[in-house]
């Protein structure tokens, strides 16, 4: 064993010479690597305070080899102590270089990014000039604490003292300007170098992860890939993962799977998470939950990503037993997990399971609710008609509301015609002045599906008075790789005329199955022809037609929203689904729905 190879050492190396006696050179050089040795095969603290105490007795703690191996290995194995590196690292008369980088490193290890650099203002008062292995580390600590102005006065010194072209501060200083948010200047070090590393790749694209710009993750991919980088990083490619999830990529996401599977030998918790949570946001719900089924270890983000996902497809009862099932395997709860479990009784209509797990959060688990716990208590009794206790709710709390929680009311009001409580809540909403053009649309619809278009005209001046502009709703789908965005009544695809085709092909089909148009759906002062020609040409209607014509019989059809989906467009897609004998999944901006042979997941509740 390692610890009795260190602990059992020849008694002639322990017992210290007497002063007076002279020892060769020689031999004093081989008990100082014998020494060394020794420091580098500790395996644990007793192991190596012993050792550290026999190189005292020896005096060999005054070579600077004997103490830069004892700082190095204390601050840097992770068994080893900062308290003890530093209480090492005070003991050395004029510590160089190499010292203050270990010490530095040890502390970004352990977190403590102040005492980095709090270290490194110590190494530059005493006078020892930093080297390139000084930055990486500092740029790291400056990252962690999202110290923008201390990295950039870094970046200074490298520049005055000529490492800027070192790969590894190049790709630190790129890795440290993402996290601090500062994109701009991230993507102009990279763009600088000579030599881009696969790690210089990751950083930049994990850059650009961390402030959610998806679309430029997967681009700069892409070239990463054109530029002859195959062999991607992990980090590399769980970011690619996360925008694939984000995107809606299933394709790309399925591509970055395979080549895991490929190039590592096995993977990590976190890359199999990343996984789960890519095809679950991607839809295909089957599959991320098989994946993690065949998880052998499982940690609390693991539940944490299933609960959540699980309640976004309707699925609330599977969601909650699978909270039970993380609460089985000795995971103790947190505020983000219990959100899933609220919003997993929210879109399934489990209010009697959603007010207890409200109370269990406080008073078994001790959490205290957090603006998002309320704001899904509100959601969840508003879905259920319950308006006027949602309204309780927000008035009991013990924090100010927010726009989310009056703009979840407001949904609430409209969903089930309320027009004084929702008058309410869209004045309260208008007082934040959060600038949300959807606050005056929706607004604007209760009062026209209670037919009060004075007041629907009023709200629509008053909105265009403050400069804001409806977003348009839209429909995007998949097919080959490449994304296709449709918006409603849109003339603009270069395949526009055998769109409408099907769109006319698949209306006489609907009629023998005794479809007819939701109007009421259409919130204008219009004939009701015109409403069922607006009506025809929804969006959603247009990226099913499209899809049906470009994907092979049987193949799932996948459409994200930007919007809340209007009833006929569900029922729509329910018939849809029967006619054609596919599976349509539609993600809009609360739920996934999962249309199958004339159902959909959400029951009809969403």
């Amino acid at each position: 064993m390692v610890g009795a190879s260190v602990l059992n050492q020849p008694q002639q190396f322990l017992i210290a010479h007497d002063h007076h006696s002279k020892i060769p050179d020689i031999d004093i050089t081989l008990k100082e690597q014998e020494c060394i040795s020794l420091i580098k095969r500790c395996t644990n603290m007793e192991e190596f305070k012993r050792v550290h105490a026999q190189i005292l007795k020896l005096g060999f703690f005054c070579s600077s080899f004997c103490a830069s191996n004892l700082i190095a290995t204390c601050a840097l194995s992770q068994w080893g102590s900062m308290d003890y590196a530093c209480s090492i690292f005070q003991q050395i008369d004029d510590p160089a270089s190499f010292e203050f980088n270990a010490m530095i490193r040890g502390h970004v290890k352990e977190f403590n990014s102040e005492a980095a650099l709090c270290t490194y203002l110590d190494m530059l008062e005493v006078g020892v000039e930093a080297d390139n292995f000084t930055y990486p580390s500092l740029l790291k600590a400056c990252a962690s604490l999202s110290a923008v102005e201390e990295g950039m006065q870094i970046h200074g010194q490298v520049l005055k003292l000529g490492f800027v072209e070192d790969v590894f501060v190049q790709n630190s200083l790129i890795n440290m300007y993402g996290k601090c948010g500062q994109i701009e200047r991230s993507c102009a070090v990279f763009e600088q170098m000579d030599r881009k590393t696969v790690a210089s790749w990751s950083a930049v694209i994990a850059a650009h992860a961390n402030l959610g710009m998806w679309d430029e993750c997967l681009s700069m991919f892409g070239e990463m890939n054109c530029e002859g980088c195959w062999r991607a990083e992990e980090s590399t490619l769980v970011s690619v993962v996360s925008a694939c999830a984000h995107l809606g990529a299933l394709d790309l996401g399925r591509s970055t799977h395979g080549y895991l599977l490929r190039n590592l030998s096995g993977l990590n918790v976190a890359v199999q998470t990343s996984l789960i949570d890519m095809y679950i946001k991607c839809g295909s719900l089957d599959k991320g939950m098989s994946l993690f089924q065949r998880t052998a270890r499982r940690n609390h983000k693991s539940y944490t990503v299933v609960v959540s996902g699980l309640a976004n497809h309707g699925r609330g009862e599977e969601a909650l037993n699978v909270f039970e099932q993380m609460l089985g395997e000795g995971f103790k709860p947190d505020d983000v997990v219990y959100v899933g479990v609220l919003s997993a009784c929210s879109h399934a209509g489990l209010v009697e399971k959603g007010m207890r797990c409200f109370d269990r959060m406080r008073f078994e688990h001790g959490i205290e609710p957090t603006i998002q716990h309320y704001g899904c208590m509100v959601d969840l009794m508003g879905r259920a008609g319950m308006i006027n206790e949602a309204f309780e709710l927000i008035k009991s709390m013990p924090m100010a509301p927010n726009d989310v929680i009056w703009r979840s009311l407001l949904s609430s009001c409209k969903v089930h015609q309320n027009v004084e409580l929702g008058e309410i809540a869209a004045g309260l909403l208008f007082q934040l002045k959060t600038q949300n053009a959807g606050d005056y649309l929706m607004l604007s619809n209760i009062y026209a599906e209670a037919g009060r278009w004075q007041d629907v005209s009023m709200t629509r001046v008053k909105m265009a008075c403050t400069g804001l502009s409806q977003v348009p709703g839209s429909s995007s789908v998949e097919v080959k790789r490449k994304v296709h965005k449709f918006l409603s009544n849109d003339k603009s695809h270069p395949q526009c005329y055998e769109i409408y085709e099907m769109l006319h092909q698949m209306e006489w089909q609907l009629k023998f199955e005794g479809y007819y148009p939701d109007t009421s759906q259409v919130l204008l002062d219009v004939d009701e022809e015109e409403k069922r020609q607006r009506l025809s040409s929804h969006s959603q209607k247009l990226a099913i037609a499209f899809s049906l014509i470009h994907t092979s019989q049987g193949s799932t059809i996948r459409i994200a929203r930007n919007v809340r989906m209007c009833s006929d467009c569900h029922t729509y897609s329910k018939l849809i689904s029967v006619i054609y004998e596919r599976e349509i999944i539609v993600k809009d901006r609360n739920v996934f729905h999962h249309f199958r042979d004339g159902t959909c997941s959400c029951k009809d509740y969403w």
